[in-house]
C-alpha cells in the first residue's frame, strides 16, 4: 500500500489537503496518485489570485502514462503555487506530500477540511478501487 500520512486530509480524488501554520492549506496529490500516474512530465497549476472551489478543477498533470485533472479539496484563493514544478516536475514522484505540492489556498472556512476523508477512510478508497 502507498504511503497515507495520517496528519492530512484528502479527496476522494487523490488530492490531499495541509494546513499550515500560517493558516494556508497546502494541495498536492497522494502518494497513490502519483504512483498510478507514473513519472510526472508536467504540471499546470492555477494562478495566484484565483479563487477556486471545492471538486472544481484547479490544475492539470501530466505524466508519461495520462493526463489527469488536480481538483481543489476546498473553497479558497490561491495564495501560492509551487513553481519548482515547472523545471522539476518529478518532485511530484519523488516527495508528493513535501517538496511536490502544487498550491496553497487561504481557505474561505478551515471548517471545509472537514469534510474531507481522514488517512483510514483514503486507504478505503484506495483499496476498492484495486478491486
Amino acid at each position: 500500500m502507498s504511503d497515507i500520512p495520517s496528519d492530512i486530509k484528502y479527496a476522494s480524488t487523490h488530492e490531499w489537503a495541509r494546513l499550515e501554520e500560517d493558516g494556508t492549506v497546502a494541495v498536492g496529490i497522494s502518494d497513490h496518485a502519483q504512483s498510478a500516474l507514473g513519472d510526472v512530465v508536467y504540471v499546470e497549476l492555477p494562478e495566484i489570485g484565483v479563487i477556486v472551489s471545492a471538486g472544481e478543477e484547479a490544475g492539470v498533470v501530466e505524466s508519461v502514462k495520462a493526463a489527469s485533472d488536480i481538483y481543489a479539496p476546498i473553497r479558497g484563493e490561491v495564495c501560492a503555487i509551487n513553481e519548482t514544478l515547472e523545471g522539476a516536475p518529478e518532485t511530484v514522484n519523488e516527495d508528493p506530500y513535501g517538496d511536490g505540492w502544487f498550491f496553497r489556498v487561504k481557505p474561505d472556512d478551515e471548517a471545509d477540511l472537514d469534510d474531507l476523508l481522514d488517512a483510514e477512510q483514503y486507504t478505503q478508497v484506495c483499496e476498492d478501487e484495486e478491486h
